[in-house]
């Protein structure tokens, strides 16, 4: 099966119960009744939290600026200008959303097992698409640059062999192997049996990205219908075969501190005030129209109506170009060869607000939110990308860190609050 993957082709609201949270992965029992028109079907549920490690901020704009580096050093060379180096650039890595495509930007990972016993794996809990892959014992990758644990079938008492092909094809280039079925362990308390996952022989079509990037593989948070070979999702199958009562997923990115991912519920001690419904406008990716985008405190529009994605597995917030333009121009930023804009640290204070307006309700960032900084280096965390047919925005963990992102699967909507600041 040779498939391109949509969510990276850069690459909910309903009321539980609050429940007891800790550094570890654990589950707690509660009990809520909803009418059918309030948002869910409800009984006794199980929910399990599964910690996620943040990428300091420091390393990860650090990454960007050594890329910087990089690419300046080649525009030097053989009497290279800089122009002909950012033409390079483009016949090389395509236009300039391939740092998103290519999971160069992913900043909160995750651990989970696969087969029994399990094998660990540290992999990214990505909204924009829909299965999990691990690399293969196979798989060249790390041997030389960088670690991967690989999965190896002989050692799984569980496994069973499927053989057929697995292909994603990412912006900078294919990831392929074939699919095997086996258990998957996630929060230590979840097993979810007959999973069919990718085990890639050949990770190469993400380059560097992968060998330097701190996770082994991917487990995608979509709807089955942007899978690979039809194959049903891990929270899907959970579900349906009762692991969790409840068909609904949540997000806590903790600011300047590892997050969290809940599986079967939501913690209301994570948010401030009542979490607000947006309908899926298609449910592929966690797809919803925004009203519009405005910057400043005068309401200066950027763009109005227009389709986006809520991306865990997409750190910035992608748009499009005329709108990153427009963006950075209002907070005086530079545009640097890897795509992204620098700009002075000691502005942050004083740049204005942006905002999103979703569903009649406007959620703000502050410059705070939308500036990466390490030391004296500071990143916009805005950037470009084609939409093409698909979403023009790309709602990341920026926006994500900010506002608390509950996703139901059952009622096909999404839950967004203010998320609480310790």
């Amino acid at each position: 099966m040779y498939f391109i993957c949509p969510s990276v082709l850069f690459l909910v609201a309903i009321g539980l119960v609050p429940f007891a949270t800790s550094s570890s992965s654990h589950s707690s029992h509660v009990r809520k009744s909803f009418d059918k028109d309030g948002g869910s079907i409800i009984l006794d549920t199980t929910s399990y939290t599964i910690p996620l490690y943040k990428v300091p901020d420091e390393e990860f704009v650090v990454s960007f600026f050594e890329r910087e580096a990089l690419l300046l050093e080649l525009a030097t060379k053989g009497g290279t200008t800089m122009e002909e180096a950012i033409q390079r650039r483009a016949l090389l890595r395509r236009p300039e959303n391939e740092v998103i495509k290519d999971y160069a930007n992913a900043q909160y990972y995750g651990v989970i097992g696969v087969g029994t016993p399990a094998q660990s794996f540290t992999v990214i809990f990505d909204t924009g698409s829909s299965n999990l892959w691990v690399p293969d014992e196979t798989c060249p990758c790390g041997r030389i640059i960088g670690h991967k644990d690989k999965f190896h079938a002989s050692k799984s008492s569980t496994y069973v062999k499927d053989g057929s092909e697995f292909q994603i094809l990412y912006g900078s280039g294919p990831v392929s192997g074939t699919f095997g079925i086996d258990s998957v362990t996630v929060a230590d308390d979840i097993t979810v049996k007959d999973v069919h996952f990718g085990q890639i022989a050949d990770a190469g079509g993400l380059g560097y990205a992968y060998l330097l990037g701190k996770f082994d593989g991917i487990l995608g948070l979509a709807f089955q219908t942007l899978s690979v070979g039809n194959a049903v999702p891990v929270f899907e199958l959970a579900f349906e075969q009762k692991v969790i009562s409840l068909p609904v997923f949540s997000f806590y990115l903790g600011n300047d501190k590892d997050g969290e991912l809940t599986f079967g519920g939501y913690d209301k001690s994570k948010f401030k005030g009542e979490l607000q419904k947006v309908k899926l406008t298609s449910a592929t990716y966690w797809q919803i129209e925004i009203d519009g985008l405005t910057v400043g405190g005068d309401g200066t529009v950027v763009d109005g109506k227009n389709s986006a994605i809520v991306d865990s597995g997409t750190s910035l917030i992608a748009m499009p170009s005329a709108q990153v333009e427009k963006l950075a121009n209002a907070m005086g930023a530079t545009k640097m060869f890897t795509g992204q804009y620098k700009l002075d640290c000691s502005l942050i204070p004083s740049l204005p607000v942006v905002t999103f307006k979703i569903n009649g309700i406007h959620y703000p960032l502050d410059g705070a939110d939308y500036v990466l900084q390490s030391s004296n280096m500071c990143l916009l965390a805005f950037m470009a990308f084609p939409s093409n047919d698909g979403p023009s925005y790309i709602l990341g963990d920026v926006f994500m860190r900010r506002y608390y992102t509950v996703f139901d699967f059952a009622n096909q909507e999404i839950g967004l609050a203010e998320a609480a600041r310790t």
